[in-house]
């Protein structure tokens, strides 16, 4: 019997405390043949993209969430999510096989609940980053472009608020993110200047592998600012 590359999993939905079931992928279909210069992960043929299935969607009131999300609602924001959310909520079941389209669904859904809820600017930032990439794999640029900057500006404020300190996000991972969003962006002020910084990082241990990108980045962009200097 062939063994399905997706499995069901129970989840209590943050705001209405409801169980609803949501798809998994198992992780020996997680093939990943390669990584974009921002960390977008390229899927061999055929392959399962597991990041689809990372915002679950409570079928009953409609918030959507990431393991991301905070357990924990500021006052007035469980009471915004039901006026904006759940009193226009549709019941609607997303635990099956997800497409790009629906894919984009859902990450937009859980960056307006992130946003009512005053999530981390490092998770807005991850599910604006996402979208990006969903575009990017459209050939849309107009909306990459836009989910870029959305991605790009929460970076930027979260790394001035520190509030990436108790993620899986390093201070050397944000830099980078901001600096090469903002190379895609041809914002090059913010791309040298926050490239230089990730540089600046190895002296205290900053990551190597993302130091070595940022290096690898700072030549194109030197390339291209001499390319563009040359009469």
């Amino acid at each position: 019997m062939e063994i399905s590359p997706y499995y069901e999993k129970k989840i209590e939905c943050l705001h209405c405390k409801k169980d609803f079931s949501t798809l998994k992928v198992r992780s020996k279909f997680i093939k990943v043949a390669d990584t974009d210069t921002d960390f977008m992960p390229i899927y061999a043929e055929g392959d399962v993209p597991a990041m689809y299935y990372n915002v679950f969607v409570c079928e009953h009131c409609g918030f959507s969430f990431t393991e991301d999300f905070s357990r924990y609602f500021a006052p007035g924001t469980a009471e915004e999510i039901k006026s904006q959310i759940t009193t226009k909520w549709v019941q609607h079941s997303f635990n099956g096989e997800r497409t790009v389209s629906e894919a984009i669904q859902v990450y937009k859904l859980a960056l307006l609940c992130a946003n009512i809820k005053k999530e981390k600017h490092v998770a807005k930032a991850g599910l604006a980053l996402r979208l990006a990439w969903f575009y990017r794999s459209l050939q849309n640029e107009a909306q990459e472009r836009r989910f870029m900057g959305i991605a790009r500006d929460q970076y930027l404020e979260s790394f001035s608020t520190e509030d990436y300190a108790s993620t899986q996000m390093s201070a050397t991972r944000i830099m980078y993110m901001i600096a090469e969003l903002s190379r895609r962006l041809d914002d090059m002020e913010n791309a040298t200047r926050f490239f230089s910084k990730v540089i600046e990082s190895q002296r205290a241990g900053g990551e190597a592998k993302v130091v070595e990108m940022a290096k690898e980045r700072w030549e194109e962009v030197r390339a291209d600012r001499d390319k563009k200097n040359t009469p």
